[in-house]
């Protein structure tokens, strides 16, 4: 099967350390660009409150893996997994996601 990538915004549109939220068909994805000019596309449902909000969650890193906390219970997540490094078996739905010539693309299922 062929990934199929949707055009999000321009890449300058992404402050880093920020989250912006993103509806892709009946999907809102959170893009999170960190210092280091990475870009993640992760779920913005928060897995434990249910609630829409993880684009507005605090961005930060432990060790080497860079994290995104929900902003209601502080839960942490790594950007790249979406495994929840706070409570063991929780995770957010991750996407691929890449810049293409200074755009943002994501592929969602």
């Amino acid at each position: 099967m062929k990934t199929q990538w949707t055009l999000v915004c321009p890449l300058e549109r992404l402050q880093p350390e920020r989250g912006a939220a993103a509806l892709i068909g009946s999907i809102q994805v959170a893009l999170i660009r960190t210092y280091d000019g990475a870009v993640f596309a992760i779920d913005n449902r928060d897995p434990l409150a249910g609630a829409q909000v993880m684009s507005r969650g605090i961005v930060g890193s432990r060790g080497d893996a860079p994290t995104i906390a929900s902003p209601l219970h502080k839960q942490v997540y790594d950007l790249r997994t979406g495994e929840c490094l706070d409570v063991p078996g929780v995770s957010l739905p991750t996407y691929p996601v890449r810049c293409n010539g200074g755009l943002v693309e994501v592929a969602v299922s």
